[in-house]
């Protein structure tokens, strides 16, 4: 029987929670332990896995604990550089536990590991710029750091008073998720930058982002750098070296707290994926009717903007510092897929009934208000809202970033313009 310990940072204590105990046919299983339950300050680790002293089965343990390992070509480099096969989640976990995303901690039983910063090199900068995914793999395998998601991405902590970018070795936290571009999606770094600047100018709580340019702004040269908003300084912080330790603040994503596998982020079929994400909002929300607004204004964004990548996993649920509060996380991850003609046209799940953005039209927004149980009148003036504002909030950021040297932000602006769900508005 192999065991991984699992702690959960609760104001910056990290407390045993309990284990993942596995046998030799590779079942595994979460179990609460009982000091933790007893403990007055003990919180469910998930939405999808609540308080209680029977263990949890295989396949919810497996839900919730593979969601927070890297997907695609990043885990099979991971499995690679640690020796493991790729399906054996597990024994990755192990090896990249020591920091996940949110306030989570997995770890061997009796593991003990010293936390510090290695600066990161400009070489090196340069390097997770021009060869990604790899060095991506490399960088997140030496740092025992879990993201999830398919992309190439590395987190690093950012000392922006000096400009200066450090490895987090054992468990000390990072600040900022670092994506390279996509060397079969030009200028995906200018994209994402983009569509998350016009999503703020449309009034939609978005993660502090900005461009490391390495060189001369080539896509090979360039990063994409998202401010952590699991990770805040609290005033009187703890110090690792010289540098002052973040909090952890923990967030599952929304396949997580539904008990959904990644592999089943997107809704192929019609499972009523949206009912259940308003349904999981009202709720668990701290503030569920400011929350469900919020979900929607995103929901419209990423049909505008042409998203079809906003599956389960790239929204997520954030915790206070004691746990006791849940919101609406920041938006992330949004891009303009459909500028990309290998993209696919399918949104990430139904509206209205309708999963081709090409075939989605107004009268789908009225449907899908009604199966999210909101006020239809209130949803579409919101919808007419944002329409209203998407062309404006574009112009002006695609001119900011051509301002700042990234010309191809014009280029894109007109391809979203003719791809994206607003040609239809």
């Amino acid at each position: 029987m192999e065991t991984l310990m699992v702690s959960i940072e609760q104001n910056e204590i990290m407390r045993p929670v309990g284990t993942i105990g596995r046998d030799g046919s590779h079942e595994s299983c979460f179990t609460y332990s009982e000091e933790y339950l007893e403990s007055r300050y003990a919180v469910p680790i998930s939405l999808s896995l609540p308080l209680q002293k029977e263990p949890f089965s295989p396949r919810a343990t497996r839900s919730f604990f593979e969601g927070l390992l890297p997907e695609g070509f990043t885990r099979r480099a991971v499995a690679q550089w640690m020796n493991v096969v790729e399906e054996d989640y597990l024994s990755i976990l192990r090896g990249l536990g020591s920091e996940c995303l949110g306030a989570l901690c997995i770890t061997a039983e009796g593991e003990k590991s010293e936390a510090c910063y290695k600066p990161v090199s400009e070489e090196q900068v340069r390097e997770l710029a021009a060869e990604g995914a790899s060095k991506s793999a490399e960088l997140v395998t030496k740092a025992h750091l879990s993201l999830t998601g398919a992309s190439g991405k590395v987190g690093l902590y950012y000392d922006a008073g000096n400009d200066v970018w450090y490895l987090p070795r054992g468990s000390a936290p990072s600040t900022h998720i670092v994506k390279q571009s996509h060397v079969r999606l030009d200028s995906i770094v200018t994209n994402e930058q983009l569509s998350l600047m016009t999503a703020e100018r449309c009034g939609i709580d978005v993660s502090r982002s900005f461009i490391i340019n390495s060189g001369q702004g080539k896509d090979s040269e360039i990063l994409f750098a998202t401010q952590r908003y699991d990770r805040i300084f609290s005033p009187k912080p703890k110090m690792i070296g010289f540098l002052p330790r973040p909090m952890r603040l923990h967030q599952e994503d929304f396949a997580q707290a539904l008990g959904i596998t990644s592999a089943e982020k997107y809704e192929k079929e019609p499972c009523g994926y949206l009912r259940h994400i308003f349904d999981m909002l009202r709720r668990c929300s701290s503030d569920p009717v400011t929350d469900q607004l919020r979900f929607w204004d995103i929901l419209v964004f990423d049909y505008l903007i042409g998203n079809t990548d906003a599956h389960l996993k790239n929204f997520s649920f954030l915790y206070s510092p004691d746990l006791k509060f849940v919101r609406l996380a920041p938006a992330y991850d949004i891009i303009s897929t459909t500028v990309y003609p290998q993209s696919t046209r399918d949104m990430a799940f139904y509206i209205g009934g309708t999963l081709s953005l090409d075939d989605i039209e107004k009268d789908a927004f009225y449907l899908a208000a009604k199966e999210a149980g909101l006020s239809e009148h209130m949803a579409m003036q919101r919808f007419d809202r944002l329409c209203g504002q998407f062309r404006k909030a574009l112009h002006e950021s695609a001119q900011a970033l051509a301002k700042s040297g990234y010309l191809k932000a014009c280029e894109l602006e007109e391809r979203i313009l003719e791809t994206g769900g607003i040609k239809k508005t």
